[in-house]
């Protein structure tokens, strides 16, 4: 038996085997959860490729977190897949336009393009958790991911300002529904090879920070330590944890310059 065993879980943001949410699916699979996975658009035929290499390939709904139409479906659309109880929800989803919002362009950025940004990296966390409520039993478990907004960090701009976002509105989440069973926690994770880091200009400098200063090391390919830290959180394990933010960084927020 497995920390998930009979819980179902859906992860959003499910990509490429080196994302994140990917290997959240996995390790969670194999603590015996069954997993749902979604995306929209173009991705969408990433993620019925990639889901193939899961053992159980699952399901994927599209599901556009800005779509007020696919929020309100959306128990519906479980429920029509045989999900009678959500458990756990994955928030691993964000977007910036890297011309405008991310790389050195804060200054210049148009509202339009923070507008975007803040409503995919961090109101969406809140609308997808509403539009999951209805299939919540006693308990239930939203983790997000973001990557520690606390500071500010090269070339981040404006996705640092929508992760703080991010981070602020898990903390309203675990006060407003607490009283109804529902744990909102955040994982800040180090830098992770993903294709979302690579089109964030000059990222690479993240990777050169973490070098130097992560008291445990970092190894940017690696995305199991930070899944496993969201499968932990969408356990039993973790029963009075909300409004938290765990840093699974090799130590690097603890230090000093």
């Amino acid at each position: 038996m497995g920390i998930l065993d009979g819980k179902t879980i859906l992860v959003t943001g499910v990509t490429m085997t080196s994302s994140i949410a990917y290997k959240v699916a996995e390790i969670a699979q194999q603590e015996g959860a069954r997993v749902l996975v979604s995306n929209f658009g173009r991705a969408l035929s990433l993620t019925h490729r990639v889901v193939k290499r899961l053992k159980p390939s699952p399901d994927v709904i599209e599901l556009d977190v800005t779509s007020q139409e696919h929020l309100d479906a959306l128990a519906d659309v479980l429920r029509d897949l045989g999900v009678e109880r959500l458990d756990g929800v994955v928030h691993s989803i964000a977007f910036a336009n890297p011309e405008t919002a991310l790389g050195g362009a804060f200054l210049q950025t148009p509202f339009e393009d923070v507008s975007t940004s803040v409503h995919v990296s961090a109101y969406s966390l809140v609308s997808l958790t509403m539009a999951c409520k209805p299939l919540f039993g006693e308990t239930a478990s939203v983790v997000g991911l973001t990557f520690d907004a606390r500071v500010s960090w090269p070339a981040y701009d404006w996705m640092g300002v929508s992760k703080a976002a991010l981070e602020s509105a898990s903390r309203y989440l675990a006060r407003y529904l607490g009283p109804e069973g529902v744990r909102s926690n955040i994982v800040a994770a180090g830098p992770v090879d993903t294709v979302a880091k690579k089109a964030i200009p000059g990222s690479h400098s993240f990777n050169d920070i973490w070098a130097e200063r992560a008291p445990l090391g970092w190894d940017a390919s690696d995305a199991t330590p930070t899944a496993k830290a969201v499968v932990a959180l969408l356990s039993d394990w973790f029963p009075a944890t909300t409004g938290e933010m765990v840093h699974v960084d090799g130590g690097l927020h603890s230090t000093g310059a």
